[in-house]
């Protein structure tokens, strides 16, 4: 069995160490507040060129509107009640995956795609296939490679589910957040349990094998009771995975935040026993729990990747995936090479443009450093299991390894294994420690004092 996510029982947590502290949620080390536009268009062709033949890769397509403008959402989107934006967008994402494609032939073969966003279930059916064509065309896929779509209910019709089907989906993450009307009318997102029940049925009818639920705590006007009735009710769906994130309430950076009145929001003593309620009913369901914030059925892939110590995480959250690369299509879109990450140019007027013209829409990134690459692995592991070790470390890292193995020493023993214990050649955080990993974590990143970005709440 993989660690639980949560602790389960009564938390014994020092209140002022760490459960109001801003962190990065690390789905990246450097996070993406240090990337810089020293990492170019030219870097990144490097990057590409240097792939090999069986390398295997992932791809994450990023569609950057939707119908309506969530006020809790922190994703790089845009609202349109128009269609011409999109279909304009959608001329240069063709465009984008002509040129990267051409970069990339015969140096790598497709193992997963995620179609994120903003809303890709707005995009028209025709638009739908079309894309799949395009990528098809374009990258050599495994036969067995995975599709992974995310789902917002009150977008879908048989047209779209139809086409998402006929492309190869084989994971559908449908956002639910919370089925109280109250919560959803604070947070501008009206969707019906039973709208939501429908989707889940007619993309399993379509032959779709994973269905994920996301579910979020700290929202305004939650409580324990109404998370927990939330989810109760997404249990009875039997989703193959569950996604139980904090809301993390930036207003500095989404302005559309400012929407949501603070006055109506848990305080973070709150939220936590909001997360350990949601959390002890869903293990009690006979999920995993895997991580910070997901569960999964025993036979889940994630949950099976777990428990193999293979888990990881990306811009996607935690996954199963084991590819070193990560390619990022549209505007925002990160990319992860063996080299460094690279991101899009956000501004999608700017993004189309660039792409128009057959370059690369490369804005920023940052390239690894060893101890980039040793801290990066280090707070990936505690994330992802709760604990590392000490020989991996140093076998993988040599002499920048040990540096770190005496950091990770100094803080068990300064913190008197609050934060971190030694135990045998392993580093564990333990069990009550567990929900502030993001702050455990924090104690390996170099960036974090140096830097002007903020961060969400640790829990």
């Amino acid at each position: 069995m993989s660690s639980p996510a949560i602790p389960l029982s009564s938390t014994r947590l020092n209140p002022i160490a760490g459960l109001g502290d801003n962190v990065p949620r690390y789905t990246s080390y450097p996070t993406a507040p240090h990337f810089h536009p020293g990492v170019d268009a030219v870097i990144v062709q490097g990057w590409m060129a240097a792939l090999e033949g069986d390398d295997e890769i992932s791809l994450y397509l990023h569609i950057p509107y939707c119908d309506r403008l969530c006020w809790f959402c922190a994703c790089h989107t845009k609202q349109t009640r128009h269609y011409e934006p999109v279909a304009t967008f959608l001329r240069s994402l063709h465009k984008e995956i002509e040129t990267v494609g051409g970069l990339v032939s015969g140096r790598g073969r497709v193992r997963a795609v995620h179609f994120g966003g903003g809303s890709p279930t707005m995009l028209k059916p025709d638009d739908i296939l079309m894309l799949g064509k395009a990528l098809r065309k374009r990258f050599d896929f495994l036969d067995d490679a995975s599709l992974s779509v995310e789902i917002d209910p009150n977008d879908m019709d048989e047209g779209r589910l139809d086409a998402f089907a006929a492309i190869g989906m084989t994971r559908a993450s449908l956002g639910v957040q919370d089925f109280d009307p109250k919560v959803q009318k604070a947070i501008n997102r009206e969707q019906s349990f039973a709208l939501t029940k429908s989707i889940v049925d007619a993309v399993r009818a379509r032959g779709v094998s994973s269905v994920n639920l996301d579910l979020l705590y700290g929202l305004p006007h939650q409580t324990c009771e109404s998370v927990a009735a939330t989810v109760a009710q997404a249990l009875t769906l039997t989703p193959d995975r569950l996604a139980l994130f904090g809301y993390a309430h930036v207003p500095w950076f989404k302005k559309h935040q400012t929407m949501i009145d603070e006055a109506w929001l848990p305080d973070s003593t709150a939220r936590l026993a909001q997360s350990q309620r949601a959390a002890r009913l869903i293990v009690d369901a006979g999920y995993e729990a895997l991580g910070l914030d997901h569960f999964a059925k025993p036979r889940d892939a994630l949950a099976v990747a777990a428990r193999a110590g293979k888990i990881r995480r990306n811009f996607q959250g935690y996954t199963e995936d084991q590819c070193e690369t990560l390619i990022g299509l549209g505007p925002s879109s990160i990319s992860r090479f063996r080299q460094g990450y690279a991101q899009n140019i956000v501004a999608t007027g700017e993004y189309e443009k660039v792409v128009d013209s057959g370059q690369l829409a490369i804005a920023r990134g940052v390239e690894f450093s060893l101890d980039d690459l040793a801290r990066g692995w280090v707070i990936e592991r505690l994330m992802c299991n709760f604990t590392f070790s000490a020989v991996d470390l140093v076998e993988r890292f040599g002499a920048v390894g040990q540096t770190l193995l005496c950091e990770a020493s100094r803080l068990a023993i300064s913190g008197a294994g609050q934060f971190l214990r030694l135990d045998g050649e392993n580093f564990i955080v333990p069990e009550e420690s567990r929900p502030l990993i993001r702050t455990v974590a924090a104690k390996f990143d170099k960036y974090l004092d140096n830097g002007t970005g903020r961060h969400s709440l640790a829990v």
